[in-house]
């Protein structure tokens, strides 16, 4: 049977999950800007649900800040957990891809571009310039790449999410 917890509860939860979903997103571009990863079509997919969820994340905080009902706050906390499921799934469909399990969508196939040679027709070079390869993993850390790291962090994040909404009694 679950009991009332605090008001804090929801409170404390959708902060662990704004503070981690940011977290999750500063990495990533922080990836890309100091170490000059170019992310590929799913990579950048992979980042909707955490922009999303950012948004909603922030709005859960307000609402469980403002002393709203109980369900409001638990309702978008659970919200927050199946966002980050499908975060989960897209994390396993581009490993899956990186360790040519399956296909990946015809976009990804494409290697990197030339890059710009700063002269000419610079909206043509925008245009055809294509991002590197899903099929490829950038970096792997102790064997995973990072597609499979945003699987674990997204199920660690919805089970945060998950746990924190049960002990909200609404």
């Amino acid at each position: 049977m679950t009991t009332a917890l605090s008001p804090r509860t929801g409170l404390t939860t959708a902060s662990l999950l704004v503070f981690g979903m940011a977290a999750v997103i500063g990495s990533a571009l922080a990836f890309e800007y100091i170490g000059g990863y170019i992310p590929c079509e799913l990579c950048l997919l992979q980042r909707k649900p955490y922009y999303i969820g950012l948004v909603i994340g922030v709005i859960t905080l307000v609402c469980a800040a403002m002393h709203l009902p109980a369900r409001v706050t638990k309702s978008l906390i659970l919200l927050l957990g199946v966002i980050m499921i499908v975060s989960a799934g897209l994390g396993v469909y581009h490993a899956g891809v990186e360790w040519h399990f399956w296909e990946g969508p015809s976009a990804c196939s494409a290697t990197a571009g030339a890059g710009f040679t700063g002269t000419g027709d610079i909206l043509g070079q925008l245009n055809s310039f294509k991002g590197p390869s899903c099929t490829e993993a950038a970096l792997r850390i102790f064997g995973i790449s990072l597609a499979g790291w945003n699987v674990v962090t997204s199920l660690i994040l919805a089970s945060i999410a998950f746990f924190g909404a049960k002990r909200i009694n609404a």
